[in-house]
Order: structure tokens, then sequence, then C-alpha cells
């Protein structure tokens, strides 16, 4: 079986249910976020991942902690969430207050991180990623790996708005003979295996 990488966005927290931009912000998952992390453990926990990793922050780990791959996991700061500096806790309606028609792949960032600053980092964990022979995964979040899945296309960061991906889902990167393709995106724990059978 040609080389996966899993990308586990992490489950909901209070400000991701309310749309505010969780950067660095260390929020716990909701109650509900939990019960929807646990319903990635059969898909995951005993899945042979050659590696492991996850952003250091607590949502992050609590999803890999629920989904059963902590013990196996590594901490990897560049897997944390874009850096939104000063809009860090505010909605886009809210910046577009200020900022008309602002979004994230469009606008800057005051005092936080450009797109291609967050791609570098993507860089550095697929790097990490193709080092080792077999599969890996990913547990981090929802800006941070869209701008991954587009690097990992080689397209540009800004293509990260094509991906819409929700919290506490599953996506598949891997190859298609040499192609680096898209395998699963943005499904819900319960039907990962059944569309990744198909795809296979």
């Amino acid at each position: 079986m040609p080389k996966e990488i899993w990308l586990l966005r992490h489950a909901e927290t209070e400000w991701s249910r309310n749309g505010r931009h969780t950067g660095r912000t260390d929020l716990a998952l909701l109650p509900e976020g939990e019960d929807h992390a646990r319903l990635l453990r059969p898909q995951v926990a005993d899945h042979p991942f050659d590696l492991v990793l996850t952003s250091p922050l607590q949502r992050a780990l609590r999803t890999c902690e629920l989904a059963g791959l902590l013990p196996h996991a590594s901490q990897d700061p560049d897997l944390m969430e874009w850096d939104y500096g000063a809009y860090e806790g505010l909605t886009t309606p809210q910046i577009r207050e200020t900022v008309p028609n602002w979004t994230i792949w469009t606008h800057p960032v005051p005092e936080g991180e450009t797109a291609e600053d967050v791609a570098a980092r993507a860089r550095r964990v697929l790097d990490r990623a193709l080092a080792v022979e077999g599969d890996v995964a990913l547990f981090s979040h929802g800006h941070f790996l869209r701008v991954l899945t587009s690097t990992w296309l080689r397209l540009s960061p800004d293509r990260g708005r094509s991906f819409a991906l929700d919290t506490g889902t599953l996506c598949i990167l891997g190859f298609e003979r040499d192609n680096r393709v898209v395998r699963v995106w943005n499904e819900p724990p319960h039907l990962i295996v059944r569309k990744h059978e198909r795809n296979h």
C-alpha cells in the first residue's frame, strides 16, 4: 500500500463552535467534542502508524488521547494553529467591521503569521512525515491543516481556502502512482473506513 498521511483536526471547542479565531489560546474540548473525538478511536487506534505527531495545544492533545494514539505521539510545535495575532478570539464578521471583505487567505494578520509562515511550518512537518517509511498521523488545527494540504499538493498556501474542514474529522493524503493526492477529505469518523476501502 502507498504511504498515507492521516490528518485529524481536533474536536469542537467553545470558540470553534462560535466561529472565533482560535490560534494559540489553549482551550479545552467541549464535552460534545470529547464524545466526537472518541468516535475516531475504532478507526485509528489500531492502525500501524510509523509516526504520530500532535500539536502541543490541549485541544489537539486531548483529541489524540481520546483517539487512542497519545502513548505513541510526539509533540511538534510546527503543528500549532495559525497565529492570528491581533485577531485572536475574533470572528470574521467582527474583523470585517474595520477591514471590509477580510479573509485569512487574502489579507494580513496584524501581529500574526502570514500564509507563507504557516506553509513553512507545514513543509517541515511534511519532511518529517516523508522521512519515515510507513503511515503517519497528524493531530492539528483547521487552518493549519488546510495550508498543509495545499503544500502537499504543491499549491500556494492561499489555496487552502478551497478545503473546508470541520472539527473532529479525518482526512487522508497519499499517492496515486507518483502523484500526490487527497484520498479522503473531511469525513466524520464513522464514514472513513467505508470510503477509504472504496478508494482502494
